[in-house]
């Protein structure tokens, strides 16, 4: 049966393990935007120096593009990007540390093996909801590969941000679930 979890970021592996696909999960704290051009950036650090870039290992990787301040928040919106364009980037980054990366729409087999094999979760949130999803930043700010733009490396605090397990630790796939159930 689904539950409702408060977590406070950065999450350890410990922090995850219990999760189960459909568990509701409020976010509070640090975590960081990347999107397609932060993967390769980060792949390539990872090939350069054998380590994540800024610090990255035991973070929480929120796959979004926010637009600029507004309403007196700090940021417009955020909203979820397709984590599948994600995918050829994902397993290694969990394995050099990533503990959870939150997106919307199902991932990979290769994926959801990097999550059983690293003990890392795939979270979702609700698409189409970006200045909703606004209201639960707290702070934001550029930390690296600002030349980016929207896909600079940011780094968000947040204060009960929802999400779902989208992919738990064991492999278990709500995506597939869902779609196993309406067949």
């Amino acid at each position: 049966m689904a539950k409702t979890v408060s977590l406070t970021l950065p999450l350890s592996r410990k922090d995850v393990a219990n999760l189960e696909a459909g568990d509701e999960v409020l976010l509070s704290g640090p975590v960081y935007t990347m999107r397609d051009a932060g993967h390769e950036r980060a792949l390539q650090c990872l090939e350069d120096t054998g380590q994540l870039p800024f610090n990255l290992e035991g973070a929480t990787l929120f796959y979004a593009g926010p637009t600029p301040a507004a309403a007196g928040r700090p940021l417009g919106s955020v909203g979820p990007t397709t984590a599948s364009r994600m995918d050829f980037a994902t397993p290694q980054l969990f394995a050099a540390g990533i503990v959870a990366a939150i997106g919307k729409g199902k991932r990979s087999p290769e994926v959801v093996q990097a999550c059983k094999d690293t003990g890392s979760v795939y979270l979702c949130t609700v698409g189409g909801i970006a200045a909703l999803l606004a209201k639960a930043v707290t702070a934001s700010e550029i930390v690296g590969w600002d030349d980016l733009g929207t896909e600079a490396l940011r780094k968000l605090t947040l204060k009960d941000f929802p999400t779902y397990v989208a992919v738990d630790t064991k492999g278990n796939d709500l995506y597939r679930e869902i779609e196993t159930a309406a067949q």
